[in-house]
């Protein structure tokens, strides 16, 4: 009975990468939806995803940031790692409180050996640039992150919050695996040109707040009950 109520599994693209159905998007175990939730109980909720057959585990060098990904490190020891599909992303930063988004070959390499040793592991599944920096042509970002793949320490790409411009030119470079957008009952503009596109080039499609950051979940009630530092009372 327990395996019958297990997630089931899909192809995410054309390129080869095997998930869960359902993802853990372990952003808001780090913060940003309020407190950061301990360790252990953090810990636990991620144990408990995948034995429940959630292994596609999605995180960025943002979240915490940085602490998301050294979560996952120590979630994912003793033969965890095996078990799961881990996702991360680069590309957005905050320097001296400002956002700043970056796609220079040499930070991209950088960000990645980063991760790499935060989240302790020899490889990335499916390693997104998190934002596009449009001061770097998207092919020359492409061109570090196919080397990246090239040398083992990342599997597939992805894009993440692109345009059908920028998708079409970054799969001409290399094929992009996934592509990760804002897509629920209230956020539909993605269905008009990006996903028709991803379609067409074989790209698969995450996507992250299907229940509109809670608010489908638990309705209006949600707004009274944020706390102070959760990211989603300033946008309400």
């Amino acid at each position: 009975m327990a395996e019958a109520c297990r997630v089931r599994r899909m192809k995410q693209g054309s390129q080869g990468l095997e998930v869960s159905a359902q993802g853990l998007g372990c952003m808001g175990l780090a913060g940003h939806y309020g407190a950061s939730k301990p360790e252990t109980e953090a810990i636990a909720v991620i144990h408990h995803a995948i034995n429940s057959g959630v292994t596609f585990l999605d995180t960025s060098d943002i979240y915490g940031p940085e602490t998301n990904e050294i979560l996952l490190g120590k979630a994912l020891k003793d033969g965890v790692r095996e078990k799961v599909e881990l996702a991360t992303k680069f590309g957005a930063t905050y320097a001296e409180g400002k956002r700043e988004v970056r796609g220079e070959p040499a930070y991209v390499r950088d960000a990645c050996e980063a991760s790499l040793k935060r989240l302790d592991v020899a490889c990335i599944d499916l390693y997104y640039q998190h934002r596009i920096d449009t001061r770097v042509p998207i092919e020359i970002t492409m061109g570090e992150l196919n080397k990246l793949v090239e040398e083992g320490k990342i599997k597939y790409i992805g894009l993440s919050e692109a345009s059908v411009s920028t998708i079409r030119r970054a799969h001409a470079v290399h094929p992009i695996t996934s592509v990760q957008l804002e897509w629920s009952l209230w956020t539909r503009d993605v269905e008009e040109e990006i996903v028709p596109t991803c379609r067409e080039l074989g790209i698969g499609i995450v996507a992250y707040s299907p229940l509109g950051r809670g608010f489908f979940a638990s309705g209006p009630k949600l707004v009274e009950n944020l706390d102070n530092n959760d990211f989603r009372k300033a946008s309400a």
